[in-house]
């Protein structure tokens, strides 16, 4: 009997899964599957962190499968040719698939769509990881927008994203299931050897913790978000980042939850840093290389400097700067950093160092369980001001004054740097100031001066300005 391919790939869910959905409607059996391609041109290879949370989100997915009496069919290889492969085996008539924006993913799907075609297969790419698609929001003039306040706005005026679909409650099998390879042999959970155990303490993935997570936030947090945002420590932010990232909850999911919960000014600033994701993918989906390319192209004649020590001392957390230390200890032991460390750990790297973006940028994506296509080169750009709606040039943290005014009581930095648990309140900032002082083996002095730092800086930047 004829069959359709579901071709899951960055939407690891059953809910608000349009590709299942019209499996499920074409009336045939279906067959789920997930390729591993790592060597497509134009798509870049997930980091170690990102290998370990997909193949727990696979074992997740595929439980999830069988509960309803289906299973997830796993390959590895050039997704052109698996695809193929598999449609011929499978006597496919059809091959549902939920779009990506990546330029690479998008050419090969265009490949694959005219290949089906050719066959007089059904081949369908649906609507499931955005809620507006990048098309769509545009200039009078038809042109993307590279201000995030006017993409915003234009995505507030167009109707609202359509209601979430309902999961399955039963997938129709196959006489017959084809090969799937064993998850364990991919290896993909080994790629974080010295932190697998911290980051399976951190985090749970899969869809029914994702739903449970924006649960707990509405029910707590949302109503604070405001106010507590920018607070490093305690739970003042949704954490749904990885989730997003692999599709285990979808933004319509968010978006039609946090709009239930009523019109405010918390729910506004959530949902508008839905809206930010958004505006990195439509400069995704318009720019082919976000991730290397400097948007604004006067920054090709940036003075980046070379300095493997002090980047290194930045990786490891080892500055003399608490809060960017904190921050660089919190990613390295669960591979998540909360969002406004990020921005200062990332303007201490581009600003403070003069340290290319490009290095900082390879370093989240390695070590990120959220790393994104989109979300971390445009935040990078935006971090160093090269990019879309970037900060100001003159914009430079002092990592001490954003430590106090964010972390008052030290416990953030406290928890992550436990060497300076016993330094009094008027010091955690600054440990060099302490009585008696820190011993360099215990904690190092700080690496640059700040005020010198940021006169270098703004020299930099003024160079590639002319004055």
């Amino acid at each position: 009997m004829p069959t359709s391919i579901v071709w899951f790939r960055n939407d690891l869910r059953l809910a608000d899964n349009p590709a299942l959905i019209a499996g499920l409607g074409s009336g045939r059996p279906v067959i789920p599957v997930f390729v591993l391609d790592e060597q497509a041109s134009g798509i870049r290879p997930r980091g170690p962190t990102s290998r370990w949370w997909l193949h727990h989100s696979l074992g997740a997915l595929d439980a999830s499968l069988r509960a309803l009496g289906s299973r997830l069919i796993l390959r590895r290889g050039a997704a052109d040719r698996v695809i193929g492969e598999l449609a011929r085996e499978c006597d496919a008539s059809a091959i549902y698939w939920n779009r990506a924006y990546e330029p690479g993913t998008r050419a090969r799907d265009q490949r694959i769509k005219q290949a089906f075609d050719r066959r007089g297969v059904t081949a369908e790419g649906l609507k499931a990881n955005l809620l507006f698609e990048p098309w769509e929001i545009t200039t009078g003039s038809g042109r993307p927008y590279k201000v995030f306040g006017a993409f915003w706005r234009a995505c507030r005026a167009m109707q609202s994203p359509s209601a979430p679909l309902p999961a399955p409650r039963r997938l129709p099998a196959p006489g017959l299931w084809p090969r799937s390879d064993d998850l364990s042999a991919w290896r993909l959970e080994r790629s974080t050897p010295r932190r697998a155990g911290s980051l399976g303490a951190a985090w749970t993935p899969g869809e029914a913790t994702a739903l449970a997570r924006l649960a707990d936030f509405l029910d707590g947090a949302l109503a604070r978000y405001g106010q507590d945002r920018d607070r490093p420590a305690g739970e003042a932010t949704s954490r749904l980042s990885p989730h997003l990232a692999f599709g285990e909850i979808g933004p319509r999911q968010i978006w039609r939850a946090v709009t239930a919960y009523g019109p405010s000014a918390a729910s506004d600033k959530f949902l508008a840093e839905l809206g930010w994701r958004e505006f990195a993918h439509s400069l995704l989906f318009h720019s082919a290389d976000l991730a290397q390319r400097n948007v604004r192209p006067e920054f090709d004649r940036f003075p980046w400097r070379t300095q493997d020590d002090a980047l290194d001392a930045w990786r490891q957390g080892r500055t003399g700067f608490p809060i960017v230390d904190a921050g660089m200890r919190q990613l390295q032991a669960t591979g998540w950093m909360h969002n406004r460390v990020r921005m200062i750990a990332a303007s201490f790297l581009t600003k403070h160092l003069l340290i290319d973006w490009r290095a900082g940028e390879r370093w989240f994506w390695d070590m990120l369980v959220d790393a994104d296509p989109a979300d971390n080169p445009v935040n990078w750009q935006w971090v160093a001001g090269c990019g879309a709606d970037a900060a100001p040039y003159f914009r430079i943290f002092n990592p001490v004054l954003q430590g106090e005014k964010l972390d008052p009581g030290g416990d953030y930095v406290r928890h992550w740097i436990p060497e300076l648990a016993r330094i009094p309140v008027k010091a955690i900032h600054r440990p060099w100031t302490a009585d008696p002082p820190l011993s360099a083996s215990v904690y190092p002095a700080p690496i640059v001066d700040h005020a010198a730092a940021r006169q270098r800086a703004l020299a930099a930047y003024r160079s590639i300005r002319g004055g």
